[in-house]
């Protein structure tokens, strides 16, 4: 049942950066439909799909993404987003042109774009989630700092900047949200993960491989877990983050391999596994520290981001983490099994959701404020 008497239209709007963006916002839309909202999304492709999926009630707006490529070789990885730049801003300033008329057509309430730079509005309130206020690159120094700028330069043209981590110490960023000087309308939301950690579930597998990310490297990972897995004697699931597509197959005796899992399937999954494989991709890293799961890393080659988060989290002893270059699976499971894996038990997993009711409590008291105004008047 609703806990406010009008009903809110907010719109969510996801990079089209992997299907992290897009998976991390699940939680926060059901919450906002728990509030009694109407929720909208704007998406395309793959993106769009998965949200379909997990919300078929839901409009879908087609918003063309940034449609980042991305190079063959992880050394030449930083150098192709920064040759995209011009392709970005002009993608900023289709944002803005296309927004305008969606909140006037559709009488939108408020806005949470996650990590879209060019979702701000004049007139409604605005939320920017980023877990990267501190982007990576690989030349640090002077391109960090101004990358920096640019970044705070567009969030404080929103009405708030919602961080999806802890705010202490025992965090899951580092550096990339706890950096020396914060914007001045960051909030720290708390870890987000559609997931919800059951006690009891029993083993079903040895080892749950979770593909995700940018092609082409999202394809050469697969290729090496594939080849390499076929030699072992254990119980895998090997699922290769393409959405759309149903398709199940035995790749080796007590190997499996699906395309996508809806969150209700990946769920159970995770929770049925000894550990679990992935890319150290922020969303991922949230998914498992909620579910309290031992997880092994391989980071995208070149992508900083990745490469920072799975050494930070490495040294703090979360999860175990090493290069795709030279990797070996039967190696990795030996020396991962051998990890003295720490636990985010002690923090609050449910943050986000009095961060989501405070905001829509306040859009209601500016309702009210103005209705009451509208009648002395």
């Amino acid at each position: 049942m609703s806990t406010i008497l009008a009903e809110k239209k907010i719109l969510f709007v996801p990079l089209d950066w992997g299907l992290g963006h897009a998976t991390r916002d699940i939680p926060l839309i059901h919450e906002m439909q728990n509030a009694g909202c109407q929720v909208f999304i704007a998406a395309e492709g793959k993106h769009a799909a998965l949200l379909q999926q997990e919300f078929p009630e839901i409009t879908i707006f087609p918003l063309p993404g940034y449609r980042i490529q991305y190079a063959q070789k992880g050394k030449f990885f930083g150098l192709k987003i920064i040759q995209q730049i011009p392709k970005i801003i002009k993608a900023v300033t289709n944002e803005q042109q296309w927004l305008k008329k969606i909140v006037a057509d559709y009488q939108i309430d408020a806005v949470i774009s996650d990590n879209r730079f060019g979702l701000y509005h004049k007139d409604i309130p605005c939320v920017f989630i980023t877990h990267q206020l501190l982007i990576k690159t690989p030349f640090g120094g002077w391109s960090e700092r101004t990358l920096q700028k640019i970044n705070y330069h567009f969030i404080n043209k929103y009405s708030a900047c919602w961080i999806p981590d802890f705010k202490g110490e025992d965090n899951l960023s580092g550096e990339l949200a706890h950096p020396s000087k914060l914007p001045n309308n960051t909030s720290y939301i708390g870890c987000l993960s559609r997931f919800i950690n059951k006690p009891d579930v029993p083993k079903k597998y040895d080892l749950l491989v979770l593909i995700s990310g940018p092609e082409p490297q999202r394809t050469n990972l697969e290729n090496i877990i594939t080849t390499q897995i076929k030699s072992l004697q254990i119980k895998a699931l090997i699922v290769r983050g393409l959405p759309g597509s149903p398709e199940t197959k035995t790749i080796a005796p007590g190997v499996e391999q699906v395309n996508h899992l809806n969150a209700a399937a990946l769920n159970e999954a995770i929770l049925a596994s000894d550990i679990v494989l992935s890319r150290s991709g922020y969303t991922t890293l949230m998914d498992l520290a909620r579910l309290n799961k031992k997880g092994i890393l391989v980071p995208t080659p070149g992508q900083t981001e990745q490469e920072y988060l799975g050494n930070y989290l490495m040294e703090k002893g979360y999860f175990y983490s090493l290069p795709q270059e030279g990797f070996d699976l039967k190696t990795t499971l030996e020396k991962a099994g051998k990890f003295n894996f720490h636990s985010f038990r002690e923090n609050d997993m449910d943050q986000y959701k009095k961060v989501v009711r405070s905001f829509i409590d306040e859009l209601s008291r500016k309702d009210a404020k103005r209705a009451k105004e509208a009648k002395i008047f």
